[in-house]
């Protein structure tokens, strides 16, 4: 397993376990970010389980494309979490900010080095 397929695979199993966490504790996570809508937790890690199979799908084809597309998501969820710890439209608590702060951490670092793995990949990608 090359370094990019590394990279891939850890935001695979990252995204699959938050998803797995948000659907399974939904409520308990709605609580502890000062909401009484679950909702939005269990459609997030529907979605989270979702991307992680296309990331895993990814991992076997390395096509370029779409391996660009995996990281450019990553880059929108940063954007998305920085939109609401900025304007906190749901008026979430400073609990739920300060997680959604640290994901975006780990999803910014993710989106980055699955990007340098990228460009140090020199094998013929589609």
């Amino acid at each position: 397993m090359n370094q990019l397929q590394k990279a891939l695979q850890t935001n695979a199993l990252f995204s699959i376990t938050s998803g797995i966490i948000l659907i399974l504790l939904n409520k308990q996570i709605a609580t502890l970010f000062g909401t009484t809508n679950n909702t939005v937790f269990w459609i997030t890690g529907s979605i989270l389980i979702y991307f992680s199979a296309t990331i895993w799908y990814e991992i076997k084809k390395q096509r370029r494309k779409a391996i660009i597309w995996i990281i450019i998501q990553d880059y929108v969820w940063v954007l998305g979490s920085i939109i609401l710890m900025v304007f906190n439209p749901f008026e979430l608590s400073k609990t739920g900010i300060m997680i959604i702060g640290i994901i975006a951490l780990i999803v910014l670092f993710m989106g980055i080095n699955q990007m340098v793995q990228l460009n140090k990949t020199k094998t013929n990608m589609v």
